[in-house]
């Protein structure tokens, strides 16, 4: 019997997109309400993408088997 294909999950393949060099890549958080209170320096802080922390890498790995 063949083998079964593994599911991708779908919440983690909308947040996550993996790097040539196998890291992960991820939105920065706090940065989607309550912006007016937060000043200018720190929005522009919250700006762009950064990779995973390696302790979560290997999670979002299993998450993402095709990726």
């Amino acid at each position: 019997m063949p083998k079964q294909k593994i599911k991708t999950h779908r919440g983690a393949a909308k947040r996550f997109k993996r790097t040539k060099r196998g890291k992960f890549l991820r939105s920065k958080a706090f940065k989607q309400h309550l912006l007016c209170s937060k000043t200018t320096k720190r929005r522009r802080g919250l700006r762009g993408t950064t990779t995973v922390a390696a302790v979560d890498a290997a999670k979002i790995a299993r998450m993402l088997p095709y990726s």
